[in-house]
């Protein structure tokens, strides 16, 4: 008869580089075969061998898998590995980073709620707080990113929410999370930051102060533009007490082959991060030499505004930069037309570059007013820097600028 193995005790993963959480963390096996790789659990359901345990299984349904629109084992590797990435406690995958805010938002906000948003989000984030959520009594304030007094000057009894993305899309504006943080806990309020541009490579704002982390998966975190995901991350109390229960009840839920898609996408994130904002910061530097470009906005610029802040907060400047032309819509519009080799899609965080007009494209829907008052002029191009050799990316470019 054989004898029993010992078992390998599993590794503290709060000990490890992120480089090795991305790869190992969250792991789970099936003990008939043992896979290397994650399994893939394409199945709406999931069976009990009695009824005893089906009521067990349904009486703790965030303990085990019942059914695929809240609980399946390749949806939760990938969340306990975000999860261990930016150091939270646990993580509530959605269908898409708007429905992460969304979920947010709904599990801890009620009529009557006030919110303070960053005026410099993304155009359909602006347009969920205002005009949807606005709809059941729930009220929203904007105050500008970078300025703290903005912040606290926003604050209402009512105040339950603080939101905010760093670095900012498209200009790349920094918010100090540390300090934001503070008057978000003086004010009693949730703090939560979107860190889909920098990804817990380059930043991790549960470090920093903040509550919660909101992540559009769709970007850096499957970074091949595949699949749309999204995800929640911040304490156990806050996600499995408030958002967990939403979800299981409102389905807002992320396909099991997306997220190992995902899992895949996390194993070279340090990796595409790292050499990604290594070409954005190049490319900056080279624009900002250029006689068409009025301004470059990159955090990893001397001349960005919050470049001290960005260097202390962030590991890398990041793979988005922006820059206005000095010819307005029309130079912005040339420029764009003329390359080759960069998509024109609004879409970022592929390691195929991606080359857009915000005014015209993520911030159509933003009122001009609003969009002056965030700085998006019809002149910016906001460029996100995949893989390409550096030098090909300046010399698809070059010849719009010269023109």
């Amino acid at each position: 008869m054989m004898k029993s193995k010992p078992t390998r005790k599993k590794p503290d993963f709060s000990t490890l580089a992120p480089e090795t959480i991305a790869v190992r963390a969250g792991t789970r096996r099936t003990s008939e075969y043992q896979e290397h790789s994650e399994a893939l659990f394409l199945t709406s359901s999931f069976c009990f061998d009695s009824a005893e345990l089906a009521e067990e299984g349904f009486a703790h349904a965030d303990k085990g898998f019942i059914y695929s629109r809240f609980t399946n084992p390749t949806v939760s590797m990938f969340q306990d590995r975000l999860a261990a990435l930016e150091g939270g406690e646990a993580c509530i995958a959605t269908s898409s980073g708007m429905s992460a805010i969304l979920t947010m938002a709904m599990a801890h906000l009620q009529a009557g709620d006030h919110v303070i948003c960053s005026r410099s989000v993304f155009g359909a984030t602006i347009q969920l707080f205002t005009n949807i959520l606005g709809r059941f009594g729930i009220t929203t304030s904007y105050a500008d990113l970078s300025d703290t007094k903005s912040w606290q000057a926003a604050v209402q009894p009512n105040t339950k929410l603080f939101y905010l993305e760093t670095p900012s899309n498209p200009l790349t504006e920094i918010a100090d999370i540390r300090a934001i943080s503070k008057i978000a806990k003086k004010a009693g309020a949730l703090f939560a930051v979107d860190n889909c541009f920098c990804t817990p490579a380059l930043q991790k704002p549960l470090a920093l102060g903040a509550d919660v982390v909101i992540h559009s998966a769709t970007k850096y975190l499957d970074g091949q533009g595949r699949v749309v995901g999204g995800a929640i991350v911040g304490s156990k109390e806050f996600v499995m007490g408030k958002v967990f229960p939403y979800v299981r009840t409102a389905g807002p839920t992320l396909s099991a082959f997306n997220a190992w898609i995902f899992l895949k996408g996390l194993e070279t994130l340090e990796l595409r991060m790292k050499q990604q904002s290594q070409n954005a910061l190049a490319l900056a530097q080279w624009l900002e030499k250029q006689a068409g470009v009025e301004r470059v906005f990159h955090p990893g610029l001397k001349s960005h505004p919050q470049h001290a802040l960005a260097k202390r907060q962030q590991k890398e400047g990041g793979a988005i930069l922006s820059f206005i032309l000095k010819g307005g819509k029309k130079a912005a519009f040339k420029l764009i037309n003329q390359t080759k080799i960069c998509s024109i899609t609004a879409n970022l965080g592929d390691t195929r570059t991606t080359i857009t007009n915000p005014a015209t494209t993520t911030h159509c829907r933003v009122s001009p007013e609003a969009r002056k008052a965030a700085g998006i002029t019809d002149g910016l191009v906001r460029i996100a820097v995949g893989l390409e050799n550096i030098n090909d990316l300046k010399n698809d470019l070059i010849g719009g600028l010269k023109k």
